[in-house]
């Protein structure tokens, strides 16, 4: 391989350039450390196959082999003489006492370049200009003048990603026939190949890239990740043969086999950009403020928010557990006068009975043991704003009077108070219960039941929502896989058909924790129906006796539900509006099958 190598030191200086600068210099391919150097004292120059050193001006003397010149061509082993330093040119390699060491170094250097890549890859640039970092590091690595990435494509079919040159350009110059002998050969074989002297190959002498560039050096590698060829380099020079090794070509494939991994993480990424750029397009039109939704229901739902939204009556929000009822509270707010006022959300489940009034109506100090500070309550929180009572059908009946009196009168008192507080906020409600049922049986108040129900909102379950199912599942994939830097970026054929036959008891929630759960164990690239835990329910075709399939959808629900409350047996009797007796029997009946 043509080089320089200064006397008195070990590694030599390739000669790969067309043109290589000589000087004091940083900027120089070759530093010479000699005073008595110009900053650029030197060219060396290949023309039609031969190496000229040129000086650059009258008084910048160079000697060869101990005669002063301006101009000459060298020979193997030429000696050079600039300033006080002497240099020794050769033209091709010379047996070296040190070839372990050599090949640790040019295995350090593979491996240096691939972390400068992987560096870069980490920046989070385009796809398009990492790739262009690839290959100048494959060039700087290989001394290869021009390098190509080609890339296979979701089809199978291949084609030039990347054009290089030395000088860190794109070229213009590219491989037009991506079905030359080289490539096709490394496509088949999956295999690297050498090429040290083209033009003279009886083999692939008549490859097309080899004639279309004229290159007399080439090597091609594939890049293959996990079984897959995600495609190939193919560098080579048209100047010098013999300029690739075996020794070479086996970095170049270290660093391939590596580079292909931080690829395919790359291209990962960029097709989940993609993906999330068009879906945030396609739910342009399927957006109710942050709602999801395009089925019929839905939109007859959002013209009701719109219209109720710019007034300041009382509404009542109804739909299943998981449906989005504060979603929808929300966005009546967002769309009101009240907008830029508080939004006080309060969930009568889940506070308990002793406190309950202390966090609708506020305290005084010293009112009860533990009220050692005046308590503002969510009522006047929520002044010039909207509350949002969530699960109103868990309230106990002696505070749904205290209830009723606040909307009423826009008056509240706190508990040891004796002076009421006027409050002024627009109440908004929502249950899973059945209200009317549950007047007649005593647990909720009919007079408070007309003062919330001025106009009632009623949340269709996601299994009545047809295709938004999908919608929304891809929005939450999307969104989850951000949050969790999971590279997932699809649903595979069958979890899709899953998706759209099970019947969601558990609704979005219950959507959004499979999610979540299929995101941190799937092992490949789509969600599968068996991440999502849906395949054998799903999927099933077996036909059942209607009594049999009442049954064992009554038993489905009741764990589904079961799961959600974390195992609450109390609670999933007021959510299924059942007697807790029921939920008792199906959980013996379960034991007694196992």
């Amino acid at each position: 391989m043509p080089s320089l190598l200064i006397i008195g030191e070990e590694r030599p200086h390739l000669l790969l350039r067309k043109l290589t600068s000589i000087g004091r210099d940083a900027e120089n391919d070759v530093v010479l450390k000699d005073e008595l150097i110009e900053s650029t004292h030197a060219h060396i120059r290949i023309e039609d196959g031969r190496f000229i050193i040129v000086a650059l001006k009258r008084g910048q003397p160079i000697w060869v082999n101990g005669r002063k010149i301006k101009k000459q061509g060298l020979e193997h082993d030429d000696e050079i003489k600039l300033g006080e330093t002497r240099l020794r040119f050769r033209l091709w390699d010379e047996p070296a006492p040190s070839i372990e060491r050599r090949s640790f170094e040019d295995e350090f250097e593979a491996y240096r370049r691939l972390a400068d890549f992987s560096a870069r890859l980490a920046e989070r640039q385009e796809v398009s200009d990492l790739f262009e970092a690839l290959m100048d590091e494959v060039i700087s690595l290989t001394g290869a003048d021009k390098g190509f990435l080609l890339m296979v494509d979701e089809e199978g079919l291949l084609s030039v990603r990347t054009a290089r040159n030395i000088q860190r350009e794109t070229i213009d110059e590219g491989l037009d026939d991506v079905s030359d002998s080289i490539i096709k050969k490394v496509l088949t074989t999956r295999k690297p190949l050498i090429v040290s002297d083209a033009l003279n190959d009886t083999y692939f002498q008549s490859s097309r890239s080899v004639l279309q560039l004229k290159l007399c050096s080439v090597m091609c590698v594939p890049l293959i990740f996990q079984g897959s060829l995600l495609g190939l380099i193919y560098v080579g020079n048209n100047n010098i043969v013999n300029l690739f090794e075996q020794r070479s070509l086996e970095v170049l494939s270290v660093f391939a086999s590596q580079a292909a991994m931080l690829m395919e993480h790359a291209l990962q990424r960029e097709a989940l950009s993609h993906d999330n750029a068009r879906l945030r397009q396609a739910l342009e039109g399927q957006r109710f403020g942050e709602i999801i939704g395009s089925c019929d229901a839905m939109r007859l739902v959002f013209r009701k928010v719109e219209k109720v939204a710019a007034t300041d009556i009382s509404v009542l929000i109804l739909g299943e557990t998981g449906t989005g009822k504060e979603l929808i509270a929300r966005e009546i707010h967002r769309r009101s006068p009240r907008a830029d006022g508080p939004f006080v959300a309060v969930n009568c489940g889940a506070i308990p009975e002793s406190l309950m009034e202390s966090a609708f109506f506020g305290h005084r100090r010293g009112a009860f043991t533990g009220a050692v500070d005046n308590k503002m309550g969510s009522f006047q929180a929520a002044h010039k704003g909207t509350i949002f009572l969530d699960e109103i059908g868990e309230m106990p009946v002696h505070l749904q009077v205290k209830l009723l009196r606040a909307i009423q009168e826009k008056m509240i008192t706190r508990i040891g108070d004796n002076k009421p507080t006027r409050v002024d906020a627009r109440i908004v409600v929502a249950t899973n219960v059945d209200l009317e049922q549950a007047i007649r049986d005593g647990r909720f108040r009919e007079d408070l039941y007309y003062r919330i129900n001025v106009v009632s909102v009623h949340l269709p379950p996601l299994r009545d929502r047809g295709e938004d199912v999908v919608v929304i599942a891809r929005y939450l994939l999307h969104t989850f896989a951000e949050e969790l830097k999971r590279p997932v970026n699809g649903f595979s054929n069958e979890a899709l058909i899953a998706m759209r036959k099970h019947a969601w008891p558990g609704n979005i929630r219950e959507l959004q924790n499979r999610l979540k759960k299929a995101l941190v164990l799937a092992e490949g690239v789509k969600i599968t129906s068996d991440d999502l835990d849906l395949d054998e329910e799903a999927l099933s075709d077996r036909v059942l006796p209607l009594a049999d399939a009442k049954e064992a959808f009554q038993r489905r629900y009741i764990d589904q539900i079961l799961a959600l409350n974390d195992g609450n047996r109390t609670k999933t009797a007021r959510d299924l509006g059942v007697d807790p007796r029921t939920i008792f029997r199906h959980l013996e009946k379960n034991r007694k099958d196992e």
